[in-house]
């Protein structure tokens, strides 16, 4: 399972695609984003955005 935008990223050491870990470097930088990605990651990060948006939309249309 590759990180969300890993997939993209270039290394910079052997010019392959960081998700596929080619080199030792390819494959620090993507155990070093798993372990970073926190639980607000992905589907997470969106419902917590919808929620906030609501919460901010109620305080708006609340009446004075």
């Amino acid at each position: 399972m590759t990180v969300g935008w890993a997939s993209w990223l270039v290394c910079a050491n052997c010019a392959g695609r960081v998700s596929d870990g080619r080199c030792a470097v390819c494959r620090d930088r993507l155990a070093r984003m798993r372990r970073e990605s926190g639980p607000l990651t992905g589907p997470m990060m969106l419902f917590a955005l919808v929620l906030a948006l609501f919460a901010v939309a109620l305080v708006v249309a609340r009446p004075a």
